[in-house]
């Protein structure tokens, strides 16, 4: 998965640089961005192609439109951001991205940043047209793929346009996705500690599977602990079970042997709806009006100090229902556990998604390695998947 990055790259003055980055943030009541965590990290790219003397292009998509403009989906909101975010830069918004109009604004030596609009009001788009690929790739001079949280989707503008555009490379971003997670998966340092939770264990079938020989310990909390405690005989009360993936626990219970750390207690409850009631009880014994919300405090401060003695951790999937207070104190153990091993000099990972969402919310997220902006493509990539955003760049050449 060695690819160029801009870093190969020379003068790039006067060319203009289309680059795809990832600005599917959220809006708020009042249309403003509510969260630039995804802008904030695409900044270093967008900043080093300036410098090099590029004019910058920007591509991303919004929301899920369904091929079609919808006024909602728009990134003007985002132009404004990003301009903030850019010290009162002046950004070019364009309400287009393939037309004539795009074109001139994409030409234009006045303009030094243009953000084109959502690349998902385009009906080609998603099914990755050929000719809509074309016409990205007449807007700039060489394309740069930072858009790690659409890598996994082959898309016109994240994998048909580096067919027609050359040079095409990875963004800073981008490359630093690659390096924390292959060198995580090739070349650990061990302790190699693995956490994984999360509803259902369908849904992560395959990283088990990949990380399983990997790891030293694979530690499995939220609700797919479940599922793996019916597999041992174990009364589960109301609690989330996928009935059809139990014969499938009980072999990776086999396979996994002491690798695999299962939550020793839960903390249960009537219902989601019922916090107040939340208390905790040994894994056996949880009872049959009830359901485990999230792991008990002798479960997380197990998981904690195996966390805390890692060398490489990586984490995807919180630990309970973290966005009620009642059912978060597994997922706080465990990010606190992994803040304390990064201070201690281990490496450590959040992939994306709910796992990013609970460092963000604890204001944790400086106190780790590296946070993935993707947690699709973070997870595919875990599966051992090729991605395809990232395929269809430039290969290294050393």
């Amino acid at each position: 998965m060695r690819k160029k990055t801009i870093r190969d790259l020379g003068d790039l003055k006067g060319k203009r640089a289309l680059v795809r980055v990832d600005f599917n943030v959220p809006l708020d009541t009042n249309n403003a961005v509510s969260d630039d965590t995804r802008i904030r990290a695409a900044l270093p790219t967008i900043d080093a192609l300036l410098e090099k003397g590029a004019r910058v292009i920007l591509l991303s998509h919004l929301g899920r439109p369904k091929g079609k403009p919808e006024a909602k989906y728009s990134l003007e909101p985002v132009a404004h951001r990003l301009a903030e975010l850019l010290g009162g830069r002046t950004i070019c918004f364009l309400e287009s991205t393939d037309s004539d109009e795009a074109m001139k604004a994409c030409n234009s030596p006045t303009n030094q940043i243009v953000l084109l609009e959502n690349t998902r009001f385009l009906g080609g788009e998603e099914s990755n047209d050929q000719r809509l690929s074309r016409a990205l790739a007449q807007l700039g001079d060489v394309y740069v793929n930072d858009a790690f949280g659409s890598a996994h989707r082959a898309h016109a503008s994240t994998e048909g346009v580096a067919h027609f555009l050359k040079p095409a490379v990875a963004g800073l971003l981008m490359e630093k996705e690659l390096a924390y997670l292959g060198s995580a998966l090739q070349n650990p340092a061990r302790p190699f500690v693995a956490v994984l939770g999360g509803a259902k264990i369908s849904g992560k079938i395959d990283v088990i599977e990949q990380l399983l020989p990997k790891v030293d310990t694979l530690v499995i909390g939220g609700a797919m602990a479940c599922t793996f405690f019916k597999a041992m005989g174990i009364e589960t009360g109301k609690s989330l079970v996928e009935a059809d993936r139990v014969d499938m626990a009980k072999d990776l219970l086999a396979r996994g042997g002491s690798k695999l750390l299962l939550p020793s207690d839960a903390t249960v409850s009537t219902s989601l709806d019922a916090p107040g009631a939340a208390h905790a009880v040994p894994r056996d014994a949880i009872p049959a009006n009830e359901g485990m919300f999230d792991i008990g405090p002798k479960s997380a401060a197990e998981f904690a100090a195996r966390l805390r003695s890692a060398k490489t951790i990586i984490w995807n999937g919180p630990m309970g229902v973290f966005e009620t207070p009642a059912f978060g104190a597994g997922t706080r153990a465990v990010a606190e556990a992994m803040a304390a091993a990064t201070k201690a000099g281990a490496t450590t990972i959040v992939g994306g998604g709910d796992s990013a969402a609970a460092v963000a919310e604890l204001g944790l997220e400086s106190a780790m390695s590296h946070v993935s902006t993707g947690g699709g493509a973070s997870l595919e990539f875990l599966e051992g998947k090729v991605l395809p955003g990232v395929a269809a760049l430039d290969d290294a050449t050393a």
